[in-house]
């Protein structure tokens, strides 16, 4: 069927060359320009030849909104009729109103910004995120904004606002994550404080209480904002100790920040570093209105005429604050909405960067290491370490960070291997601890061949997706080089000065959670290296396997486990891309509640070798019907039995439990090693993926 508009969606010009788009069903409201409203209109009626002109993400967009369906009128109606019926509803509008929730868009309309979007925002297309806002104006106003930073970031945001006493949403919305803006507690921070209490204590009972509430609804990732600090304060500089103006709010955000220590997957957004970043005097309203309402100095320029009544339409010439905003009075939603979509890809871990391949000679010392003979020619009589010197110092010491987070660091240089590791070193008097070593490499490719070749092997060899992978060079030929020749890796190196912040504050280079297991993935890799290059020299895989010493430890978590197992399982499921059967990847919360559950399974493997401890690297769930959810092996320990090990305690822990156990496997380009898992433990392969061993 051809693509139309649907019947329900009405068209409303507004000012300023913007259109509203209403949808009478959903209650869809959405702000498009003139152009793509005329695009809309034009499917008014059936339009073959102008379908076949839409790109694929625009036509996404439209559909996935409701705005165009491939429906006739009438099974678009009968697609309505039978999803308010599935709702149970004797009152059609009860009914009308739970659907509209359910597929809402947007929040309220004074809040709303409402900035036109246009056909070219749509064709970026992206990856769609489903994201729910509870707050008041702080968040509210942000929506565009975080749309706009989003589609930035390659994300395609589908927002929909309510008020924090409006939780339930969560429950009737489906959702990739929730963000919490500022609480109304916080008014009760500079209420007087009894003796034995403190100024946060409502603020922090308010916090604890709605994540409580909403980990009873969904396992999904929450973010939560912390509060602005104050730019003035009552009594000035008679504001004394800790419980001062300023640091009654200091201290409430270190009490958010340990009350909500324990939950997992809750998020602490630093609201007020990054306000403080861009200027606190621009970004929070306290030198203008009140001591807590902590809104944008902006929002005075965004009023409505009519509020100007209160003042017998009298005020204060604001030439001076426009100035002061730069003539832009949506600098503090510009500046929130890329932090909180920068949290979103850390908290989810979207398009994560695994390994930093780094150029050496301009990179990460000055000039080359052949001709001046050592990295540096620093010592303390020649100048402070945080001098020019300092740069280097810093962008060493937050690769060593990285490290510790658990990216691995790799090397690719046009240069001669045995003179590099000969005058790689550093004197007594060098600040070891923060500069990095040839061993804090997993890998290197250091010769005269191209660099985008050297990549390519290094990607194979550690066997991850070239997405995964982030280049630094300081020469803009090798740069344009690699971008050519592999255009999903991310390349650096214009800006050199500002590497060391970049690489600190990256989102895809920032786990939600750092295991023992994360700050010893550079060791961990380079065993699995050690082996693969030890297994080159056996013909035969069984004798290769014994020369290992292998220790298989597989068993079955239960409810008493330390929490960081559970962190590290779910890390386990997201990282892996190979040995995957389905990709499943729940949170460590939701695979806590499954070890408790006495119906469920969450089955576990550690691995060690003569090589070294490789840890946890292998898990598989299973349901109380018998059906394994997901199984999944790190890269590490393929083709060592590991995996048959563990399916086949799977399989022993629930004979005569269950008369069958069925498992499925999803295919995609890269879980290639998966396929066999079921077949080779004697599972019949069923339709649809499925595979059936009778118990």
């Amino acid at each position: 069927m051809p693509l139309r508009k649907s019947r329900f969606v009405h068209l409303v010009p507004l000012s300023d060359h913007r259109v509203l788009v209403l949808h009478a069903v959903n209650q869809l409201r959405w702000t498009v320009d003139r152009e793509l409203a005329q695009l809309i209109d034009l499917f008014a009626k059936p339009q073959p030849l102008f379908e076949a002109r839409l790109t694929p993400a625009v036509r996404a967009a439209l559909v996935d909104r409701g705005v165009l369906t491939e429906e006739s009128e009438d099974e678009e109606l009968a697609s309505i009729q039978a999803d308010l019926s599935a709702f149970h509803g004797r009152d059609p509008e009860a009914a009308l109103d739970q659907l509209r929730r359910q597929r809402r868009l947007g929040g309220e309309d004074y809040w709303s910004v409402t900035r036109a979007v246009s056909a070219a925002e749509l064709d970026r297309g992206g990856r769609t995120f489903d994201l729910i806002l509870f707050g008041d104006c702080d968040v509210q106003m942000e929506q565009d904004f975080l749309r706009e930073a989003g589609a930035a970031a390659g994300l395609d945001l589908r927002i929909v606002a309510t008020f924090p006493d409006d939780l339930g949403l969560a429950a009737e919305r489906p959702h990739d994550a929730l963000l919490i803006g500022g609480l109304r507690s916080r008014h009760a921070i500079m209420d007087p404080v009894p003796a034995d209490g403190s100024p946060a204590n409502p603020y922090i009972a308010e916090a604890v209480s709605i994540i409580e509430r909403l980990r009873d609804i969904t396992p999904k990732p929450i973010l939560i904002d912390n509060l602005p600090e104050p730019t003035v304060q009552p009594l000035g500089l008679a504001e004394r100790g800790l419980l001062g103006h300023r640091n009654r709010f200091r201290l409430a955000n270190l009490a958010l920040a340990q009350a909500l220590e324990p939950f997992p997957d809750v998020h602490v957004v630093d609201v007020a570093a990054a306000i403080a970043v861009e200027g606190a005097h621009r970004l929070v309203d306290d030198g203008q209105v009140g001591y807590t309402h902590f809104g944008s100095p902006g929002w005075l320029l965004q009023r409505i005429e009519a509020e100007r009544a209160a003042v017998h339409n009298q005020f204060p010439d604001m030439t001076a604050l426009k100035e002061d905003m730069g003539g832009d009075p949506y600098v503090r939603e510009r500046v929130l909405a890329r932090t909180h979509v920068s949290t979103l890809i850390s908290a989810c871990r979207i398009d994560e960067l695994k390994c930093v391949i780094l150029d050496l000679d301009g990179t990460l010392w000055p000039g080359v290491l052949a001709e001046t003979g050592s990295p540096f020619a620093w010592s303390a009589d020649v100048s402070s370490p945080f001098s020019f010197i300092g740069h280097y110092f810093g962008l060493h010491e937050a690769l060593l960070s990285l490290k510790q987070r658990g990216v691995l660091l790799a090397a690719v240089s046009k240069n001669d291997e045995a003179t590099v590791r000969a005058l790689w070193r550093y004197p007594d008097h060098y600040p070891k601890a923060r500069l990095l070593t040839f061993d804090d490499l997993v890998t290197w490719r250091i010769n005269w061949d191209d660099k985008a070749g050297n990549i390519a092997g290094i990607a194979a060899e550690l066997g991850f997706d070239p997405r995964a992978f982030l280049f630094i060079d300081d020469h803009p030929h090798e740069r344009e080089r690699v971008r050519q020749a592999l255009p999903t890796i991310t390349v650096w190196g214009e800006d050199l000065l500002g590497l060391r912040r970049r690489l600190l504050s990256e989102p895809r280079l920032q786990p939600p959670v750092v295991t023992q297991s994360s700050a010893s993935r550079t060791e961990m890799t380079r065993q699995t290296l050690q082996r693969e290059r030890k297994r080159a020299e056996f013909d035969d895989r069984a004798d290769f396997i014994a020369s290992l010493d292998l220790k298989i430890v597989c068993r079955k978590l239960s409810e008493g486990e330390d929490p960081s197992t559970f962190d590290r399982v779910a890390e386990l499921l997201r990282r892996t891309t190979q040995f995957t059967t389905t990709g499943l990847a729940p949170t460590a919360t939701q695979i806590a509640s499954a070890a408790a559950a006495g119906s469920e399974g969450v089955y576990v493997v550690d691995v060690s070798d003569r090589f070294g401890d490789h840890g946890l690297v292998g898990v598989g769930i299973v349901d109380g019907q018998g059906r394994v959810l997901t199984f999944a092996l790190s890269c590490r320990v393929l083709g060592l039995g590991v995996e048959r090990a563990l399916l086949d305690l799977i399989i022993a822990d629930h004979r005569g439990r269950v008369g069958e156990l069925t498992g499925r496997i999803i295919e995609t380009a890269r879980n290639l090693p998966v396929r066999n898992l079921y077949r080779n433990a004697g599972f019949i392969e069923e339709p649809n993926g499925v595979w059936r061993l009778d118990l």
